[in-house]
Formats: structure tokens, sequence, C-alpha cells
């Protein structure tokens, strides 16, 4: 059973940082190229960032561009995202999401995802 369980949300004021972590477990971590969307409320989920099942083939979305950097831990099957210079727009459920590491979906649609976790909560105040 694939599990994918984000942690590291929680309250910060503008400008303030959080590292986010995602625990795969029940999957061949190395295989999947991994993500990580957003759905603030009220609104559609959206693209934040893309890593490649090495590491490398990194994109981002252009609200986070400077701000965040994904990685990952393959020896901990382990996604990160650090979260600096957070803005009150941030505001969301962060979610990791794991791809298949040949599929030629396109990495920024949340159809192109097979596995998802439950999410953590992102509140930046003002």
């Amino acid at each position: 059973q694939v599990q994918l369980v984000e942690s590291g949300g929680g309250l910060v004021q503008a400008g303030g940082s959080l590292r986010l972590s995602c625990a795969a477990s029940g999957l061949t971590f190395s295989w999947y190229a991994m993500a990580w969307f957003r759905q603030a409320p009220g609104k559609e989920r959206e693209f934040v960032a893309v890593i490649g099942w090495s590491g490398g083939d990194i994109s981002y979305a252009d609200s986070v561009k400077g701000r965040f950097t994904i990685s990952r831990d393959n020896a901990k099957n382990t996604l990160y995202l650090q979260t600096n210079g957070l803005k009150p727009e941030d505001t969301a459920v962060y979610f990791c999401a794991a791809r298949p590491r040949f599929s030629s979906r396109n990495y920024y649609l949340g159809q192109a995802y097979d596995y998802w976790g439950q999410g953590t909560q992102v509140t930046v105040s003002s």
C-alpha cells in the first residue's frame, strides 16, 4: 500500500520559512518523479515544483521561483520543499505527489500523478 505523508506545515509570519517533508512508503521511491502542489481555499489545485527521480529535472511555478527549493533523499524515501520568503498568498494546503519516472504526461498537471498525500496546511499571516 502506497503512502505519502506530508509534514512540516504550520502558521508563520510573512517573510518566514518552513520546510515541508513528504515521507513515502510502499513504492520504490527512486522510480518516481515527485512534485508539490497546493490548493488555497476556493481555488483550483496548482503546481508548485517537480523533481526528477535522480534529483535533476527540477522546475518551479513562476510564483515560487527563487523562494522555494525542492529536493529529495532517495536513501530516506523523502521529498522536501524549503519555503523561504513566504507571502500570505502562499497560504494553502500543500500536497506531495508521485509520477512514474518515465511518464510522458505533463508534470504540471495533477492528472499526471498516480499517488497523493493527504496534505499539510501552510498559513502565512501578514
